[in-house]
């Protein structure tokens, strides 16, 4: 049984329910959950600052603790529930940013409507270098069948093999749309959220995963983000429009800021 949609201990027990016509359990966990030595999450960023973790961030590093406060709470919630109580295989997966075509929170989406939108200009906050581990569905697709036939108990971080910056993504996406601009490059600044070229994968520090234990079990990366851009890319022009995108890709108009406040970013350009 594969789970995509996994959210909380509640899932956990209706997974649980089910086990005895199960051979082996998969969820689709966060990497979210990861926290730094002074207790800091991604979650909490916007309030607490930004978390200081490991570059590269391992499966032994420390994860909130589990409750009903936020989404990674709920998903270490998630994960005891079924590590503690399954009686069959159960392997927990751990990705980074996920992209492909369909996705609900397209995060490419905020570059290319600018493109769409013909702006001269693209600010990237921390000079365009942060990482945010992206994790394409290829690849998350192929660790699941590598760990589903695996006896026992893992837990698997997932990411692609590289993790492309801000300014690399931002690059890929312009080259295939034909972007004439210029893609602007702000100075660091000391503090989250930035307050203008903040992008769906602006992190303050690096937030990059270390995909060793999936390696370590037999699998093998079927892509890299730069191979997945095109396709996503031609889905977004094709499929999304100025009108519909709120609708279409819901979580990333979930954010809880202006994704494309233009006044602004003209208002620092002219400054």
């Amino acid at each position: 049984m594969v789970d995509a949609v996994a959210y909380g201990p509640q899932d956990a027990r209706q997974l649980l329910t089910l086990q005895r016509s199960l051979g082996a359990i998969v969820v689709i966990s966060s990497a979210s959950v990861y926290s730094d030595g002074a207790g800091r999450t991604l979650d909490e960023a916007a309030e607490t600052g930004f978390p200081r973790l490991p570059d590269p961030i391992s499966e032994r590093q420390s994860t909130v603790e589990p409750g009903h406060q936020t989404y990674s709470t709920r998903k270490v919630a998630l994960e005891r529930t079924l590590l503690e109580r399954a009686a069959v295989p159960v392997t927990v997966l751990r990705p980074g940013a996920i992209s492909g075509q369909g996705s609900q929170h397209a995060r490419e989406w905020w570059f290319v409507k600018r493109v769409l939108d013909r702006r001269r200009r693209i600010p990237l906050a921390y000079r365009g270098l942060s990482r945010f581990h992206t994790a394409s569905v290829e690849n998350i697709a192929e660790l699941i069948r590598t760990a589903a036939p695996l006896a026992g108990q893992q837990i698997l971080n997932i990411a692609d093999p590289v993790a492309p910056t801000v300014a690399e993504i931002g690059c890929l996406i312009a080259q295939h749309l034909g972007f004439a601009g210029e893609i602007v490059l702000l100075p660091d600044i000391n503090s989250y959220p930035p307050p203008v070229g903040r992008t769906p994968w602006s992190v303050q520090f690096p937030f990059v995963l270390d995909t060793t234990a999936a390696t370590a079990v037999g699998y093998r990366p079927r892509t890299r983000y730069a191979e997945t851009v095109p396709a996503i890319c031609d889905w977004l022009v094709n499929s999304i429009t100025n009108e519909n995108w709120r609708s279409l890709i819901p979580v990333l108009a979930s954010y809880p800021f202006d994704l494309f406040d233009y006044e602004l970013e003209d208002k620092l350009s002219r400054a």
